[in-house]
């Protein structure tokens, strides 16, 4: 996550790096930065416009990112909180938001929000070894914005390993009074920080605002919907359809699959005739995605019970456990996709591993997925260049 972050990063504040909204999203659809990245330097001046032009939250869209492009700064704590936004299903945002309201009083203001920051950077500070503490150090400054002693970042061997999720430290190992107790400093860790373009969109350029579920709600389902709509039009060609080839190419990214062409091999002889996979239906498919956990558990119980997993228990176990209804067409192309020996059954497990890598995108290792050309793919481009 630190190197992937450093890696696309563009711009720097008195020793903190920080990603314009254009990097974020380069960040979550593409292997690598188009160009290599060097961080330019802002003066106080230039971050006080960006903030200035950043839009109140009610003026939110699910091209929000794509409009600012250069003009916006987002932090590391932040980088990981919006990774956390986009494989979360619906039913958590509330959840989240809940979290955040510390007070109860279904508003969260900037202090509650910033607390999460603390949470995020305690949870990231990683076991060190004695004699990597300036390195560190410097690591922590370009990250966080601030100096830490060096004897205060040595953990003790028996010291206790934090959860492995951000989302489970909030959810399991967060309680009220970590909040209040963290609420309580807020002030000392937070003096120092400067406003970045998602508080000021929050909070207004006073900070003075208070967020609202309705607009917290909305702002989380726009940036699911708008890094979405980048990676559809990445392929579509302007186009309402993408192949399913081009689906399966989609699916298969950031994963750790060896061998991708048995799978694309696979779904070009099961599925002759093209007929595409529109944007619902492939924004239908990752909503499914962030549900996964509780797919798996439906899924289990169909395996425990000796069942077949045909596409018809795929279908009812995606609509039980996520309340999402899949096409039917879109079923059988996962199917082709999937079904190896071609018996019209899926091997659940193997599916269940190989999306749980492609949900958590960023967040694991991954090699980019070679791009084949096909004669289909190229008539498409041909007919819309035209």
């Amino acid at each position: 996550r630190e190197q992937r972050f450093r890696r696309f990063a563009s711009l720097e504040f008195e020793g903190q790096l920080y990603m314009t909204p254009h990097d974020f999203i380069q960040a979550v659809t593409s292997d690598e930065p188009k160009h290599a990245k060097k961080w330019r330097s802002l003066s106080k001046q230039e971050l006080n416009q960006i903030l200035m032009e950043t839009p109140p939250v009610w003026k939110g869209s699910s091209k929000l990112f794509r409009n600012l492009n250069e003009k916006g700064v987002i932090s590391y704590t932040e980088y990981l909180f919006l990774l956390c936004i986009l494989t979360k299903p619906h039913a958590g945002f509330r959840i989240a938001f809940n979290m955040f309201d510390t007070d109860g009083n279904e508003m969260v203001d900037k202090k509650e929000f910033l607390v999460l920051q603390e949470i995020f950077r305690k949870k990231n500070e990683k076991r060190e070894k004695r004699g990597d503490e300036e390195k560190r150090a410097m690591l922590r400054l370009q990250l966080y914005g601030y100096h830490t002693p060096t004897n205060s970042v040595l953990k003790t061997e028996g010291e206790d390993l934090v959860p492995r999720s951000y989302w489970d430290t909030l959810r399991r190992s967060t309680s009220q009074a970590l909040f209040s107790d963290l609420a309580e400093r807020a002030d000392d860790y937070t003096s120092s920080l400067s406003d970045t373009t998602l508080l000021v969109h929050f909070f207004g350029k006073k900070g003075k605002a208070e967020l609202n579920f309705e607009d917290f709600y909305r702002f989380m389902d726009n940036l699911q919907t708008e890094v979405l709509e980048i990676e559809f039009l990445s392929y579509s060609n302007g186009m309402n359809t993408i192949s399913e080839e081009d689906f399966a190419h989609i699916l298969l990214r950031y994963t750790n699959v060896e061998n991708t062409s048995s799978y694309l091999e696979n779904m070009r002889g099961s599925i002759p005739e093209e007929k595409g996979i529109t944007f619902e239906e492939f924004r239908s498919f990752f909503q499914f995605l962030n549900n996964l956990e509780d797919f798996t558990i439906a899924m289990q119980m169909y395996n425990f019970a000796s069942r077949s997993i045909g596409q018809d228990e795929f279908k009812r176990a995606v609509y039980v456990a996520t309340g999402v209804k899949l096409s039917p067409h879109l079923v059988n192309t996962v199917f082709k996709i999937f079904d190896v020996d071609r018996d019209d059954q899926l091997s659940y497990k193997e599916f269940i591993g190989i999306m749980k890598d492609r949900l958590n995108r960023g967040f694991r290792g991954y090699k980019p997925i070679q791009r084949y050309t096909t004669f289909k793919s190229c008539v498409r481009k041909e007919l819309y260049s035209r």
